[in-house]
């Protein structure tokens, strides 16, 4: 049943993302086929989440938003915390994977899942800490994404950013770009000198992990933590 799955979801990233389209429309046509399996597939591929999770320092009574949060699996991460918030709302601006986001977390009463695009959607009262999780890759207008989040923080607030970044070496660097740009995540060397540029920083490690089904290779990523000024 597992390898059956895998085996959807390999060939959809086989087949690669669309080109046309809108953004909310690409998204759509890639992770529709695969929203079910989703969870259980990106478990092996996504590092770095319930660290980056475990480390936001969020309290009882919190306000917190995950901007492209896809299927709400990210909350499991924060086990008993989760019931401690004021509120959790999770972003984003495909309604496949929110459908599952749906069907996870219909009883939880702190938790609002909304269909909107990162770059310009604005809560009704300002959170605590906002983190993206593997999403900004995939957000065309990243830049827009990280200041409508800083945007929208409390002073003081936190911004948590976990996704995969180009390693050092031009062959490697055209490797990976290729690879993952054929799925519409779109690897950039930018992501971390701008976050420092635009917050204070709590924590920021470079690392690399497993790739499912190709032993051997080990995919760059960064966890980020930062305060706003």
């Amino acid at each position: 049943m597992a390898l059956a799955a895998d085996a959807r979801i390999l060939w959809q990233m086989l087949r690669g993302a669309s080109r046309s389209g809108s953004h909310a429309q690409r998204l759509q046509q890639f992770y529709g086929p695969q929203a079910e399996g989703y969870d259980a597939f990106r478990e092996r591929l996504l590092h770095g989440r319930r660290e980056l999770i475990e480390r936001l320092p969020v309290a009882r009574g919190a306000r917190v938003i995950e901007l492209g949060g896809g299927t709400g699996g990210n909350l499991e991460f924060f086990g008993a915390r989760l019931a401690t918030f004021a509120s959790v709302e999770v972003v984003d601006l495909c309604p496949a994977l929110l459908a599952v986001a749906r069907r996870r977390l219909h009883a939880r009463r702190n938790v609002l899942l909304v269909e909107a695009d990162a770059t310009g959607y604005r809560p009704a009262t300002l959170p605590d800490c906002v983190y993206f999780s593997y999403a900004l890759t995939m957000i065309p207008d990243w830049q827009r994404a990280i200041d409508n989040a800083i945007g929208m923080l409390a002073p003081g607030g936190t911004l948590a950013v976990v996704d995969f970044h180009l390693p050092d070496g031009a062959l490697a660097d055209r490797l990976w770009r290729a690879w993952f740009g054929h799925d519409g995540v779109w690897l950039s060397a930018e992501h971390l000198p701008y976050l420092r540029s635009r917050l204070d920083v709590i924590f920021c490690e470079q690392r690399r992990d497993a790739v499912p089904y190709l032993p051997g290779l080990r995919v760059p990523y960064y966890l980020f933590l930062g305060c706003k000024r």
